[in-house]
């Protein structure tokens, strides 16, 4: 799910039309939402929408850092230790905050579907 909420909200191959993000799209078609669109993103918009607010509002900010970094940055040059560096921790303390970002976000997620 997070990797459709990156192409989403996000932009980026395959996702958000042209380029840009969902809530671009639907400004630009005042409001209306236009499913099935040559292959965009299968992720309906309510989730990548709450998806966008845990993660910018609710997690915890060492845990958003590594989310984003980890789903948003999209440079094929890339080393993994620069991952780590824009982090500011090593590999395993990266893949931990990963995993617990998973985990936060899929219980926010389960508390709003309550």
């Amino acid at each position: 799910m997070l990797k459709l909420w990156a192409l989403d909200m996000h932009g980026g191959p395959g996702g958000g039309g042209s380029g840009g993000s969902m809530i671009a799209e639907l400004m630009a078609c005042k409001g209306e939402l236009i499913r099935a669109k040559g292959g965009g993103s299968r992720m309906l918009l309510p989730y990548s929408a709450d998806i966008e607010l845990i993660v910018n509002k609710h997690l915890d900010a060492q845990l958003a850092v590594v989310v984003r970094e980890h789903y948003l940055v999209r440079d094929p040059h890339r080393m993994d230790s620069q991952k780590y560096s824009a982090c500011r921790c090593g590999r395993t303390q990266f893949y931990e905050r990963l995993h617990a970002a998973h985990v936060a976000i899929a219980g926010m997620l389960l508390e709003r579907a309550a």
